[in-house]
């Protein structure tokens, strides 16, 4: 297994976007396809950038457990279909209402409302197909299929968060709320991804429990560090509306605590998602450097 430290982070994960945008490019038809319409659409968000941190972290925690992880890019090409469905869901005009995304014009604006929604659908279906088609033994393929579909749900995942973020908006910001809504809204699909390397490449009890840890803290810090960013930076910088909570009067972690103390917190779980990969010695470096590029990114 190749050290982390042979590597920079920016090449491993300049290396690994390429992994992943091959594995989509593999599962999504081509926009000669007919309905041509909506394979542009699909194909106009999911290529529109990004840093594929979610189908990374799959790979990355499966290359902590085992050196056996032909395939897993498959696997983890499935958890960019579901985050790009909730993008391309979340920039409507029904929801957040967003003119912008990864620097481009958001999927509705430039396609309309009724194929931006279908192209969301359809990403979403697909994940399932990809996953059903893996080549790994039936539990497995159910394992994933169990995972994804709950981390994407209503009860504790991203859809539920949203749901409860919504309702939220205008109301009085508190802890308990914030911390509902996030581990929800963004948390679940981050934590899913770990555990989806894990769970491709059969790890143990004991490395399932770290890995899955280690993902919930990471998950809880990305979205601190989202909240402050749309605070602190600009919109060429997010590629995205700056200051579109404040706005609309989302509960955040800088409205909750300010910014200082949000900081000071991403920081804490930062150094928690590194103590809960202490069983897995050097081989979770990468792990570990990811949540550290997630804390300290700038956009």
């Amino acid at each position: 297994m190749t050290s982390a430290t042979q590597t920079s982070l920016s090449e491993y994960l300049a290396e690994q976007v390429t992994v992943v945008d091959g594995a989509l490019d593999r599962c999504v038809p081509p926009e000669s396809t007919q309905p041509s319409s909506i394979h542009r659409a699909m194909r106009y968000s999911l290529f529109a950038g990004g840093k594929r941190i979610r189908p990374i972290l799959a790979i990355t925690a499966a290359k902590a457990v085992s050196e056996r992880t032909e395939g897993v890019a498959n696997a983890a090409a499935a958890l960019e279909l579901v985050h790009t469905y909730s993008l391309i869901h979340d920039d409507l005009p029904a929801l957040d209402n967003d003119d912008f995304r990864r620097g481009r014009p958001t999927c509705h604006k430039v396609f309309g409302d009724a194929l931006a929604i279908l192209a969301g659908d359809a990403l979403l279906t697909l994940a399932f197909e990809v996953l059903s088609t893996l080549d790994v033994d039936a539990e497995t393929r159910i394992q994933l299929v169990k995972e994804l579909s709950q981390a994407a749900g209503t009860v504790g995942g991203m859809i539920g968060g949203q749901v409860q973020d919504i309702e939220g908006e205008r109301q009085p910001p508190t802890a308990g709320l914030l911390d509902a809504i996030h581990r929800a809204k963004t948390g679940a699909l981050l934590r899913a991804s770990v555990r989806f390397g894990a769970l491709y490449s059969a790890a143990t009890e004991s490395e399932l429990a770290a890995l899955t840890k280690y993902g919930e803290h990471l998950g809880l810090a990305f979205q601190i560090i989202d909240d402050v960013l749309d605070v602190e930076q600009s919109s060429d910088t997010l590629g995205k509306t700056a200051g579109k909570d404040q706005q609309q009067q989302k509960i955040t972690f800088p409205a909750v605590y300010g910014l200082e103390k949000s900081r000071q917190m991403a920081m804490l779980e930062r150094e928690s998602a590194h103590e809960a990969l202490e069983i897995l010695g050097t081989r979770a470096d990468r792990l570990r450097q990811i949540a550290d590029f997630v804390v300290l990114r700038q956009a």
